[in-house]
């Protein structure tokens, strides 16, 4: 998958030992109880010792549904949608020092570029295939592949990366990283959250596509976006409108 592909793509469109005292009954993933989540947070952190944390939580807290997660942990665009598993949501997973994201890909489904700024990513094909690319930092070629069901890739920490699904079949990737909270940066979108004159000197153009940059900003897609409009043509998906660079 070329490059300028995914850029143009982008612009335009996370023991059985006894029960401790402080237990946290109400904490459920399923919930919305924000305020909650973050009791548990802050008494896990504070937990003098790794077996005091699990002492802290019943055995169903050490257990987290993909399908069924806190709203907060779900990020949705016209091309699927991701599902993270950080310490945030999954409170089970502080002082582990992993995390996972599941991603669920559409038909012509695109994971716009972004870095996870505390952690490599390992990714591996569950359903359909995958193009994955990615580029290290400055001055380094870009690395691309098409991966099928069960293989896998790698994502340096820090690496701009991007997976799209060529196909017309949905696609779900499985994603595993070495920080319990890897953070993520979406390229495009961050970078025209930035001051109108810093983006104008940083691209070189008052306007795109005959609109000032605030008025492009505002039209972004949200991750997981709608692809490269050669695979929305095939798959007979209907593109976004009119946003030519």
């Amino acid at each position: 998958m070329p490059t300028i592909a995914i850029l143009t793509a982008a612009l335009a469109a996370s023991a059985l030992a006894a029960p401790a005292p402080a237990s946290f009954p109400h904490f459920r993933r399923q919930s919305n109880e924000t305020a909650n989540n973050l009791e548990v947070i802050h008494a896990l952190e504070l937990a003098p010792t790794a077996a005091d944390r699990v002492n802290m939580l019943a055995a169903d807290d050490f257990k987290y549904d993909f399908l069924a997660p806190p709203p907060n942990a779900v990020t949705t665009g016209q091309g699927g949608h991701t599902v993270r598993s950080d310490s945030r949501v999954f409170p089970a997973l502080i002082g582990t020092g992993v995390s996972m994201t599941v991603g669920f890909i559409g038909p012509c489904g695109f994971n716009t570029p972004h870095t996870h700024p505390r952690s490599s990513e390992i990714n591996i094909i569950v359903q359909g295939r995958l193009g994955a690319e990615f580029v290290a930092e400055n001055g380094v070629k870009p690395i691309s592949n098409t991966l099928d069901k069960f293989q896998m890739t790698v994502f340096p920490q820090g690496a701009l990366h991007a997976e799209f699904n060529p196909d017309c079949e949905d696609a779900v990737f499985v994603a595993g990283f070495a920080s319990e909270d890897p953070g993520v940066v979406q390229a495009a979108q961050s970078l025209f959250s930035l001051d109108p004159a810093l983006v104008k000197a940083d691209l070189g153009v008052d306007t795109i596509n005959g609109q000032s940059i605030e008025e492009f900003r505002q039209q972004l897609p949200a991750n997981v976006a709608l692809g490269v409009e050669q695979c929305l043509n095939k798959c007979g998906l209907k593109p976004y409108s009119s946003k030519k660079l």
